[in-house]
């Protein structure tokens, strides 16, 4: 019975997808509502709007998923917000994806600059996905999650004698119920908790970092990482828009930009040693935010193309 209600959602789903193309629809409120009816109606929905194809190559029978997993629905859009395609398209879920066949491998997980995404695993720990990341889950290891790339926050359920691993470039974060930030960019893996204690790579640095605590470590160290202080109100701040700097090279603060917003920032040779202290918020009127960035850290920003650079 469960096929049937997902053959009938993904119908509804590509019925109201044609309707919208056309320029006199109004029934946003009933598209509202039926979002509003089931939870994973936002979630197919979304997988199908995603889609650049004819409808005619969806599968007709979705596929069994992989991995029990749930959806969460984005916190705060307003009604019209979903109605946008590209909004739409920010928030595709996992388990629509995976009940679809859409692609080949369920339990990969990509997100495009700008778009975040966030799934809730088998045991209750949820993952939220900033752009432009690349994370992995494995079926047979339900306390397991691989950041390949980019960035994500981890909500971990606490389990007594069974630790939630994450791992990422050669490194291992060993959680035991908590929430911490993790961040993989150029061999560096950047970790920041928020909530309990984490412990860095247990059988080699043994490093214990806990609430209000973070750590910097590239791949090519020689000796552990150094703990410091972190904000905790800003650890994961990207899910709102927000994003804080101590000393930040311009271009991370440029590719943290892409990940968080899809924005394009480019760095002049003249302005490549500066670096930001302060904080940003990514607001929706991209130009207000690289004028902040300017204005900040002393530089000037100038239209290029598609996107902006900063020179001194």
């Amino acid at each position: 019975m469960q096929a049937d209600a997902n053959n009938a959602a993904e119908a509804r789903a590509i019925d109201w997808l044609i309707r919208q193309r056309d320029p006199g629809f109004t029934d946003w409120d009933g598209f509202a509502d039926w979002l509003a009816e089931d939870p994973d109606h936002a979630a197919i929905y979304d997988a199908v709007a995603s889609l650049d194809q004819d409808l005619d190559a969806l599968p007709r029978t979705p596929a069994r998923p992989v991995m029990p997993l749930q959806d969460e629905q984005p916190r705060g859009p307003s009604r019209r917000a979903w109605f946008g395609g590209a909004v739409a398209a920010a928030f595709v879920g996992v388990i629509g994806i995976s009940n679809l066949g859409l692609f080949g491998d369920p339990n990969r997980i990509e997100t495009a600059a700008g778009e975040h995404r966030t799934v809730t695993l088998a045991d209750g720990s949820k993952i939220e996905i900033n752009g432009g990341s690349v994370v992995e889950i494995d079926k047979d290891r339900p306390r397991f999650a691989r950041l390949e790339s980019g960035e994500a926050m981890f909500h971990v359920v606490h389990r007594e004698g069974d630790p939630f691993v994450v791992e990422t470039g050669g490194d291992r974060i060993v959680d035991l119920g908590t929430a911490f930030n993790v961040v993989r960019r150029a061999r560096q893996t950047s970790v920041a908790v928020s909530e309990g204690v984490v412990l860095y790579n247990p059988d080699r640095d043994n490093v214990r970092v806990v609430a209000g605590k973070g750590i910097d470590a590239r791949d090519d160290d020689g000796k552990a990482p150094a703990v410091k202080d972190v904000d905790i109100a800003s650890v994961g701040g990207w899910r709102t828009g927000l994003l804080v700097y101590n000393g930040t090279p311009l271009s991370v603060v440029a590719e943290d930009l892409k990940r968080t917003a899809g924005m394009q920032v480019s760095i002049a040779p003249d302005a490549a040693d500066l670096s930001f202290r302060g904080a940003l918020i990514v607001d929706n009127d991209r130009g207000r935010t690289i004028a902040d960035l300017a204005a900040l850290s002393g530089t000037k920003a100038e239209r290029q193309g598609d996107g902006w650079i900063l020179t001194r």
